[in-house]
């Protein structure tokens, strides 16, 4: 390494010898680099940090507080009401938060950077329109009455509607912008369907009152069992296109003289947004603006790298997602309030910050 950097002076004093250019000093890029790479570990190490924090609260936090001596005993088993509250409600209610924020995140960054547009959201390919459809269809025809029984329907859904949606719109060779194009009308088509359905039948406007809402508290523990492979299939599919996505970012011939396969990486892009976002909002319901955010937030810290952007994401989604749940938990005295609507009232003045910059982050 020594000999490296010795080498790469050598090399810019000849530089500024023969030509009269004034490089940038190899001393000033290193010294970038070391930054960059502080900036990133202490960026993770604070995210890390805050991830406990609100798990730790999430147990703690509700209707019944805890003391720590209780949270303590609960989890050994000898104060047996605290082990029901936590077994029960809240280590499940904890588990979905960031297996949900995790989700949401790594979708709205892949979203991001394979349509290059730094302001989408996992609902772009219609993914939440197909869910409420499914959610809708399964309370009006088939009368299913429970949260959890919906979750079916709804990552059925979701699927169905983003295959329709690669079906309409890959005419031009899987392009991201009639995608993108497909995915809004079809959405906006069968939001359409779906509140005809809930204005025609009263019954299930009510049933699906608190789905459409969000929230990470109705779904059981068993529902986990489910919940967790899609997401983590959903992970490993955006991790190994996270190189392809950064070359794709640059524009699709450079892309393509790099090395890296342009349709094969959209439809993997595609794939995986889908089970992200699909199971997610099957468990939790419409939750939005964290994929939005997230990724941004991220990139001030991890830089445009996707791999980076992805791991980063993971950590910091949940975070948002759990502390919006807890907020919402305090905010009301005679119940609590979806996390839905919180992170919606956050959301907003963010995303007109985001609107008014003159330049967003970069992807």
């Amino acid at each position: 390494m020594q000999r490296t950097v010795s080498d790469a002076r050598r090399a810019d004093a000849d530089a500024q010898r023969t030509d009269g250019a004034a490089p940038v000093p190899v001393d000033a890029a290193l010294a970038a680099i070391a930054v960059s790479a502080r900036r990133r570990a202490l960026g993770f190490a604070l995210a890390l940090a805050a991830l406990a924090g609100c798990a730790i609260l999430s147990l703690v936090v509700g209707s019944e507080p805890l003391s720590v001596d209780r949270l303590l005993a609960g989890l050994q088993g000898t104060d047996h009401e605290a082990a029901t509250i936590i077994r029960d409600l809240r280590l499940p209610r904890t588990i979905l938060g960031v297996l949900v924020g995790a989700a949401l995140g790594v979708s709205g960054a892949v979203m991001q950077a394979f349509t290059r547009n730094p302001l989408a959201d996992p609902g772009i390919l219609g993914v939440n329109s197909g869910a409420a459809l499914g959610v809708a269809v399964a309370v009006a025809v088939f009368g299913v009455t429970s949260i959890s029984g919906t979750v079916g329907y709804a990552l059925i859904g979701a699927l169905l509607t983003t295959g329709a949606v690669y079906l309409i719109g890959s005419g031009g060779g899987g392009d991201p912008l009639r995608i993108t194009l497909a995915g809004v009308a079809l959405g906006a088509c069968l939001s359409g369907i779906t509140s005809a359905i809930t204005l025609l039948l009263p019954q299930t406007f009510d049933r699906m009152r608190g789905w459409n809402a969000g929230s990470i508290a109705a779904i059981p523990g068993e529902q986990l069992a489910w919940l967790a492979p899609m997401v983590g299939a959903g992970l490993i599919l955006a991790l190994l296109i996270a190189k392809p996505l950064d070359a794709i970012a640059l524009g699709d011939e450079l892309a393509v003289s790099l090395g890296s396969r342009v349709a094969p990486t959209r439809i993997i892009a595609i794939v995986a947004s889908t089970l992200l976002c699909a199971a997610a909002t099957a468990s939790a319901g419409p939750i939005g603006f964290v994929g939005l955010m997230v990724p941004h937030a991220v990139r001030w810290f991890t830089g445009p790298g996707q791999r980076w952007i992805f791991a980063g994401s993971v950590v910091a989604a949940p975070v948002l997602l759990l502390s919006s749940d807890i907020v919402g938990r305090l905010v009301l005295r005679s119940g609590e309030l979806q996390v839905g609507i919180v992170t919606a009232f956050v959301g907003a003045p963010v995303l007109i910050a985001l609107v008014r910059r003159r330049k967003a982050s970069g992807l």
